[in-house]
């Protein structure tokens, strides 16, 4: 079964954990298709009060990541595992994407070798980072055009949206064939459940039909394009 690791780097664990531990997540890792693992940014720190981050050079506001523990926390996780590569959440990344999440979940499942797919994470704070970290990193992708307190938010979003194109998290063989964003900016057509008439909303009377020629021709005409 394919199988795959995340390593992720962060200051605050505790705000990772939660989503990671239930539904769909919880799933993977109690099947052993997914499995997430911690390092503390902080146990690398620097000096007495394990500082990780100091002022820009040239001035500015706010502070930045540095180097030394960054480097450190990276190469102790490679140390165990040569072939882990680093994912930076970043603005100066591709934009993250619904094929981008395909191709990650692809590398993972024709992966070969006893050992699982390794990807580590690491969650940047404050300012920013030294711009040398990006030398050791393999992947940097940029969530959109907006701006988050810290790296964990976007990190929960890859994992998340890779680990569910994954055989045997979802359920239905084609769950995530037939998803919007999965064939570039396709939209899923509309569905519908119980009740048939809710506050004079009706069901189309096709999709109770039975006809499924006829069910996948609505449907197909009813799938659109985003925006």
């Amino acid at each position: 079964m394919p199988k795959v690791k995340f390593t992720i780097i962060t200051l605050f664990q505790e705000a990772l954990e939660p989503y990671l531990n239930v539904s769909m997540m919880w799933k993977a890792k109690k099947e052993g298709i997914a499995e997430f693992e911690f390092v503390n940014l902080r146990d690398f720190g620097l000096g007495p009060h394990k500082s990780v981050d100091d002022t820009p050079y040239g001035g500015g506001d706010g502070m930045l990541l540095r180097c030394e523990p960054v480097f450190n926390a990276i190469e102790s996780v490679k140390k165990k595992d040569k072939t882990a590569e680093v994912i930076l959440p970043t603005p100066v990344g591709k934009i993250w994407d619904q094929r981008s999440a395909l191709e990650f979940s692809e590398k993972i499942k024709t992966k070969r070798g006893r050992k699982p797919k390794h990807y580590i994470i690491l969650c940047p704070h404050y300012e920013g980072y030294d711009e040398r970290i990006l030398s050791i990193v393999d992947h940097k992708i940029c969530l959109g055009k907006y701006v988050l307190t810290g790296g964990e938010l976007p990190a929960l979003i890859i994992i998340d949206s890779i680990v569910r194109l994954l055989p045997g998290v979802l359920g239905g063989e084609t769950s995530a064939e037939i998803e919007s964003f999965s064939d570039g900016d396709n939209l899923e057509y509309p569905q519908y459940t119980k009740p048939y008439d809710f506050r004079g909303m009706t069901v189309p009377d096709i999709l109770l039909s039975g006809n499924h020629g006829e069910i996948k021709k609505w449907r197909d005409e009813h799938s659109g394009k985003a925006e």
